[in-house]
């Protein structure tokens, strides 16, 4: 298992490479071009400068004697454009063009090194939350999703609220290029089905899991998130069937999942340990992460021990640890604590303690349960993988 910290790039992020360096076990970036829009090529040049930028040492750093690096084995995310969503022409592009241009970035992705890209399937809007910074009793905030609350909002409001509690950082999925075309794209999405969705995500893989296989690059797919339809548009990632069903589009290896523990386990009734240990062999990359349940579809994000929520975040890392999982894994939203309340708010959910929490909170019950059953080539007593 490799893990991994997402971060949002120079100038777009209160969290440095430098303190990210200084958290036991992360071992890579988890990187994107945030400038990049759905549908664009993203150009080699930009790939690499951004690759340097985070696996290379500046000379402050030297200076002071750090020697340590850092990967960037991971892209969250190559967003996918809506026309191959709905299999048309939609906000000036029509499907085969935004798919050529992802078999473009992938090549390019590959070439420079990438081994995993994580993208979604989500309708016009990527995830979803109504509140950015809700108080905990312990004095945090953490981002909080109340069915209600959507319920009697209009989309448009829904917009205008998540911009509101940005904190003028860009949020992936809500970027305002993409939802320039939001009445069109609600115009585009009325009467389309599920086993349209499927149809039309049969057609993308079809087309791009040839590249992945040429460049040795896996794609996973981050499951809905929340885990049901939204505003009325179909959403086709949300449960274990329908992960089954997705998997089976295409039979690649590159094809698989980057399963979000947390999105997943948004449904109460979802098991995420039983989800891990039945997909195993097809998950790339993960997130683990945990909330609370408040009854009626409400929850709230929590700290990443089991017991602070509803997800056994112990139990997934036990069976990863099992199985001698050996993809990649970050941590996911964090609270927002400390000084980050009040004098450097982060992007919501990305600080930069309660992650850096997680990760050792996940790395120790690897550890405890990797060492208790060892997999086949490693060493208990030199406590490396052979």
């Amino acid at each position: 298992m490799k893990m991994g910290f997402r971060w949002f790039g120079e100038g777009n992020d209160t969290v440095t490479l430098d303190q990210i360096r200084q958290i036991p076990g992360v071992e890579t970036i988890v990187w994107s071009l945030h400038h990049k829009q759905a549908g664009e090529v993203w150009e080699q040049a930009e790939i690499d400068a951004e690759i340097a930028r985070i696996t290379d040492l500046s000379d402050e750093a030297r200076a002071l004697g750090v020697t340590r690096t850092l990967a960037a084995d991971v892209v969250e995310s190559v967003n996918v454009h809506e026309s191959i969503k709905l299999g048309r022409t939609v906000l000036g592009r029509s499907r085969d063009e935004a798919i050529d241009a992802y078999i473009t970035t992938l090549r390019r992705l590959g070439r420079a090194g990438v081994k995993v890209v994580c993208y979604n399937f989500m309708p016009v809007f990527d995830w979803l939350r109504t509140d950015l910074w809700r108080p905990l009793p312990d004095g945090s905030t953490a981002l909080f999703f109340e069915r209600a609350v959507v319920d009697r909002m209009t989309p448009e409001s829904l917009i205008a609220d998540m911009a509101a509690g940005s904190q003028g950082l860009t949020l992936p999925g809500w970027e305002p290029e993409r939802l320039a075309g939001f009445a069109e794209l609600t115009a585009a999405y009325e009467g389309v089905t599920r086993d349209d969705m499927y149809a039309n995500y049969r057609h993308f893989l079809q087309a791009v899991i040839p590249a992945c296989e040429e460049y040795d690059v896996k794609l996973g797919v981050h499951p809905d998130d929340p885990p049901f339809d939204v505003f009325g548009w179909p959403r086709v990632v949300s449960t274990k069937a329908d992960l089954a069903r997705v998997l089976d589009l295409h039979p690649s290896p590159h094809h698989g999942l980057t399963l979000c523990l947390g999105s997943f386990s948004a449904n109460p009734d979802q098991d995420g340990v039983d989800a891990v240990r039945t997909f195993m062999d097809r998950i790339h990359f993960t997130h683990v992460r945990n909330i609370k349940h408040l009854g009626g579809g409400d929850f709230v994000e929590v700290a990443h021990r089991a017991g602070e929520g509803h997800v056994d975040t112990t139990g997934i890392m036990k069976a990863y640890a099992e199985a001698g999982f050996q993809g990649y894994v970050r941590p996911d939203h964090g609270r927002h604590l400390w000084d980050e309340n009040t004098t450097n708010r982060p992007r919501p959910g990305y600080g930069l303690y309660d992650r850096a929490l997680g990760v050792q909170y996940l790395l120790g019950a690897w550890d405890a349960f990797r060492y208790a059953t060892p997999a086949e080539g490693h060493d208990l007593q030199e406590g490396t993988e052979q």
